[in-house]
């Protein structure tokens, strides 16, 4: 397993478009994704469900956990963490 604790920096959080594109890159992938919301301390999330990530409520400033466990993790991580909404970054470490 690995993981990375990073905050959302998209001006929208993780909602809408970058929350379509964060599920679509974490499906594309074998391991399992989730993401937890260490400002709120809740429970992880499965990142392959849009539902879940809505619900979640990431907004800008989240300190968020993505955790990737499987035969891609790494892959799944990198992907993830590479993610762009208008050009900017969704994440900042």
């Amino acid at each position: 397993m690995v993981s990375k604790q990073v905050t959302i920096v998209s001006a929208t959080g993780l909602h809408a478009r970058p929350a379509s594109q964060f599920v679509q890159v974490a499906k594309e992938h074998k391991s399992a994704i989730t993401i937890k919301d260490l400002n709120k301390g809740t429970a992880p999330v499965n990142a392959k469900s849009i539902m879940m990530i809505l619900a979640a409520g990431l907004g800008t400033g989240s300190k968020v956990e993505i955790a990737c466990d499987g035969p891609d993790e790494q892959d799944a991580l990198n992907a993830i963490l590479a993610l762009k909404d208008n050009d900017e970054a969704l994440f900042s470490e």
